[in-house]
């Protein structure tokens, strides 16, 4: 790293929606060759900040120097022509699309016939892909991949072309140990090269892990900006949820640390000996291979496993969304064979869904709409819509979950990414599931948040829900649930107390042993 002229450097920067002042004076600089982390709770600011740089967001007051040079961007393009490339966590693919097309659209190459230009940018997107590291087949259609790859994608289109200055938004909020790994290299490499990281995470142990330098936000201030090497873990999650959080902190650290005395795991809190709500035996179709699994009221099942092991596949059939060709599905005692999630939902079935773009919210409509939108049937009363129950659910929710925004009115676009996820997580409130599915439910929920979560998460479970958990954070299994499963191909291979997992490096093994 060098301490040559930034390329990036903002002062005093403030910005502000309506009555709120999202960024009040906040200074940040960005260095050739280094990574310098951007941290804070959901909402302290970080976004509206890089959204700045991208020509998204226009700023009030401040200055934005890049290259040296004082700029205004206008525009997501004016911050691209000058070597500004944008990750964020809303991916920006056309599903629809192959791989290749996605990274070589709007610079699609002229002449020749259509199939000929097809195959020279699978041949060149391939090239590209192998040379970086990214392990994606060029001609793959994007919706079909896994949420993981997807996201590789993303980072790949943005690092093609002349680019100086990367933005990652929560790049590994999806991606298994061995995608980390790609990443981090890739990462490694553009910076040798001069390329400045601007990196955005709630993952406090890669900050120690990528970055140099290492920048806290907190309610719309830096509170403070340090070398990476020089400060401690507990020192940046104290800046992160700043005084008086004292709690908030310590269960903090016992994620990040893999701490099982947390104050998240509820120990006095059995799971019931009563039937199971849910039962899966010998489950079998296109994904699953004999699945048997079983969860009982107040039991919180974690499932663990490799990205594209079949877990998400067990919580879709457990909602309706797959069907099982071979064996059966018992919901309370009782054979089932949902066509839809309607009706597992009329059931008492309920999914936090991984992407919570394409699947949870709709971003364009209001906080209230989207929590009304799976008890739209309780919630009409002889063909009217009953608006003023639907505000109260809403608020309701809000005030539960602790949704930082305006009003219910607010439109979900405008949140950030963790109170996007408290929403999703309040469209079920009211009334309670008998069992409910989360896949990921911590991803992009900001460190002080995840108590807040995890909270909500036990308290189903205190109430008689049967909850069953996928997490590609390990430790986060072993903190929240009381049982897990480990899923390989397809399949249950261990199944095992939370209690008798003794360490992280434990579960890694269960978890990367071939089935056998």
């Amino acid at each position: 790293m060098t301490t040559a002229q930034p390329l990036v450097d903002l002062r005093d920067i403030t910005v502000s929606f309506g009555a709120v002042k999202a960024l009040r004076g906040v200074s940040f600089d960005l260095r050739p060759g280094e990574v310098h982390a951007l941290l804070g709770q959901n909402g302290a600011g970080k976004s509206t900040l890089i959204k700045v740089l991208s020509g998204v967001n226009q700023r009030d007051g401040g200055t934005v120097l890049v290259h040296g040079k004082e700029t205004n961007f206008k525009s997501a393009q004016d911050s691209r022509d000058s070597g500004i490339a944008m990750v964020y966590q809303d991916l920006s693919l056309v599903p629809s699309m192959s791989v290749a097309s996605n990274l070589f659209l709007g610079r699609e190459p002229h002449g020749g016939t259509r199939l000929v230009r097809n195959r020279s940018i699978v041949h060149a997107a391939q090239k590209y892909l192998t040379e970086q590291g990214f392990p994606i087949k060029a001609s793959a259609r994007v919706g079909a991949l896994p949420f993981a790859y997807r996201q590789l994608t993303e980072i790949a289109k943005a690092l093609m072309g002349d680019i100086r200055i990367l933005v990652l938004d929560e790049p590994t909020s999806a991606l298994s140990a061995g995608e980390e790994e790609i990443l981090f290299k890739t990462v490694a490499d553009v910076t040798e090269r001069g390329v400045g990281v601007i990196y955005v995470t709630h993952r406090l142990h890669e900050v120690f892990r990528i970055s140099d330098r290492v920048s806290v936000l907190r309610d719309g201030l830096n509170v403070g900006t340090h070398n990476t090497s020089d400060i401690t873990m507990d020192k940046l999650v104290s800046e992160i949820v700043g005084p008086g959080h004292e709690r908030m902190a310590q269960a903090t650290l016992s994620v990040e640390e893999g701490d099982r005395r947390s104050a998240f795991r509820d120990e006095s809190s059995e799971s019931s000996t009563h039937a199971p709500v849910i039962e899966l035996r010998g489950v079998t179709n296109a994904r699953l291979k004999g699945v048997d699994l079983k969860v009982r009221p107040g039991e919180i099942l974690g499932l663990a496993g490799m990205v594209g092991s079949g877990r998400t596949e067990i919580l879709e059939t457990m909602f309706g969304l797959r069907r099982a060709d071979e064996g059966e599905v018992l919901f309370e005692g009782k054979p089932v064979r949902w066509g839809s999630p309607h009706q597992a939902i009329a059931a008492g079935v309920a999914l936090v869904p991984e992407d919570r773009h394409e699947q949870g919210l709709v971003l364009a409509d209001t906080i209230a709409a989207n929590i009304a939108m799976p008890r739209l049937p309780q919630l009409t009363r002889a063909g009217a819509f009953t608006k003023g129950e639907a505000n109260r659910r809403a608020k309701k929710a809000v005030s539960d979950l602790n949704v930082r925004a305006p009003g219910i009115q607010t439109k979900l676009q405008n949140l950030s990414g963790g109170n996007q996820q408290k929403v999703v997580f309040g469209k079920w409130l009211t009334p309670e599931p008998k069992l409910l599915l989360l896949d990921e439910p911590s991803v992009g929920v900001d460190v002080g948040a995840r108590d807040e979560i995890y909270g909500i998460i036990r308290g189903f479970a205190r109430n008689g829900c049967a909850v069953v958990v996928v997490s590609s954070e390990l430790v986060e299994l072993q903190l929240l649930c009381d049982t897990l499963a480990v899923i390989h191909d397809g399949r249950v291979t261990t199944r095992v107390h939370t209690s008798e997992v003794e360490g992280e490096e434990r579960l890694h093994h269960l978890v990367q042993e071939p089935a056998r």
